[in-house]
C-alpha cells in the first residue's frame, strides 16, 4: 500500500510534515521520504525504513530541511517524493496506488517523445516517475492530472508540491481516500485522518473520487470537481487502516467490531449466542476508543440481528421453510425485513454522528 502526507503553513511545515509522515508507517515497510519547498527551493531526504522505523531514519534530517510547505511518504515499493523539471515548472511528486497497465503507459511516454527514465525500482520503472511524464505531456498541472487518472488502469492519488502550493488528486475511483485538515495559519492533506488530528488539525473535510485541489496556508481551491461515482477499497477497513481512521465517515474500529460480530453470528446461527461471544471484544473497542456504549450495543443487536434473518441455515427461516414445505433458499428473494434493518442501521453509521453533531 503505501500512504502520504502535506502541509502548507505560514510558517515551517517541517515538524509537522515529520510526525504527519511518521504516523502513516503502519502502511509500508521499504521506503521514507520528505520533500520540502522554501526560500532556497525545494529540498529533499529519502532512507530505506526496512531495518530502521522512520523516525530514527529521518531525525537529523528535521534539522537540516527548510521550508514552508512540503510531502512526505511512506512507501511499500518505490523510492518517494521525485524532484522533476519538466516545461510545467519543478514539481516535487509522490504518489500512492496500483497501475495495472504500466507497460503500456511507457509505451505511450515514449511515443510521445519521452527518450529515457531515470528512477528504477529493481527493473521496474519507479510508479512516480511514470506518472510524472504523463502529467508533462499536457500544458497544465491541472490537465496533466485528469489526463494520468483517465490512462492509469486501477488507482493512482497523487501529491504534488510546487511553488504556488500542493495539488492534491484522489484516483478516479475513490478507492484510497484523501483528508484535508485545517489550523490557524496552516493546511494539510494527509492519507489518513487521524495523523492530523494528533498534530493539532481539524477536519477540513475529504475528497470525493477524481476531485483536484491546491492546498496553501490560506485554504484549498477546488480545480476538478469529484465524480459522482465511489470504489472505495473495503480493505481500507478490514486491513490497512488505523483503528482510529476514518473512511466516508466510518472509523475503521466500528467497522471490524460489526464485521466481527456478523462472522460470530453466521457461524453460530445464534444471535443472541454471537452477542455474547464477541460482546467483550467489542466493549473492549468502545472504552479505547471513546465509542458510547449504547451505540456499541445498539449496532451489535441489529448486526447479529440482521445476519440471522439471512443466512440459510438460521433457526427463523428454517422454521418458515418447514412449515411451508420449501427450501429457506426459496424465501431468500423475499427476506425484506432484514435487508431493510441492515440499510437503516448502515445510514445511522454514515449519518448519525453528523446529526448529533448539528444538535449539540
Amino acid at each position: 500500500m503505501g500512504g502520504f502526507f502535506g502541509v502548507a503553513s505560514e510558517s515551517s511545515c517541517v515538524l509537522d510534515l515529520f510526525f504527519g509522515t511518521d504516523y502513516h508507517s503502519h502502511l509500508g515497510t521499504k521506503r521514507g521520504g520528505m520533500a520540502v519547498y522554501g526560500p532556497d527551493g525545494f529540498s529533499r531526504a529519502i532512507h530505506n525504513i526496512e531495518n530502521s522505523p522512520f523516525r530514527t531514519k529521518f531525525e537529523r534530517d528535521v534539522e537540516e530541511l527548510e521550508g514552508n510547505m512540503g510531502i512526505g511518504c511512506i512507501s511499500d515499493s518505490d523510492p518517494q517524493p521525485l524532484l522533476v523539471q519538466s516545461h510545467l515548472g519543478s514539481f516535487a511528486i509522490t504518489t500512492v496506488g496500483k497501475v495495472n497497465n504500466a507497460e503500456e503507459l511507457i509505451r505511450s511516454v515514449y511515443e510521445n517523445g519521452c527518450t529515457h527514465f531515470l528512477e528504477m525500482s529493481g527493473s521496474r520503472i519507479n510508479t512516480s516517475e511514470l506518472m510524472a511524464a504523463l502529467i508533462s505531456q499536457k500544458s497544465t498541472i491541472v490537465e496533466g492530472l485528469q489526463y494520468m487518472q483517465e490512462r492509469v488502469d486501477g488507482s493512482m492519488s497523487v501529491l504534488l508540491l510546487t511553488a504556488d502550493g500542493i495539488y492534491a488528486a484522489r484516483d478516479r475511483w475513490g478507492r484510497t481516500p484523501l483528508a484535508i485538515g485545517c489550523k490557524e495559519g496552516a493546511y494539510c492533506v494527509s492519507f489518513e485522518d487521524f495523523a492530523f488530528g494528533n498534530l493539532g488539525y481539524t477536519r477540513w473535510g475529504e475528497l470525493g473520487p477524481g476531485e483536484i485541489v491546491r492546498v496553501t496556508s490560506g485554504g484549498v481551491e477546488r480545480l476538478v470537481k469529484p465524480r459522482d461515482q465511489m470504489k472505495i477499497c473495503t480493505f481500507l477497513w478490514v486491513y490497512y487502516g488505523y483503528p482510529t481512521s476514518s473512511y466516508e465517515g466510518v472509523n475503521v474500529e466500528e467497522m471490524r467490531y460489526k464485521c466481527g460480530a456478523k462472522l460470530v453470528d453466521i457461524s453460530t446461527a445464534n444471535n443472541t449466542i454471537a452477542i455474547v461471544m464477541s460482546g467483550p471484544i467489542a466493549k473492549d473497542i468502545s472504552q479505547e476508543y471513546k465509542i458510547p456504549p449504547r451505540r456499541t450495543a445498539a449496532l451489535l443487536d441489529i448486526f447479529t440481528s440482521v445476519w440471522q434473518g439471512l443466512i440459510p441455515y438460521g433457526a427463523q427461516l428454517l422454521a418458515a421453510a418447514s412449515a411451508l414445505s420449501v427450501t429457506p433458499l426459496h424465501l431468500l428473494p423475499y427476506l425484506f425485513y432484514p435487508v431493510l434493518m441492515g440499510i437503516s442501521a448502515i445510514f445511522f453509521i454514515l449519518f448519525g454522528k453528523s446529526a448529533k453533531k448539528q444538535t449539540q
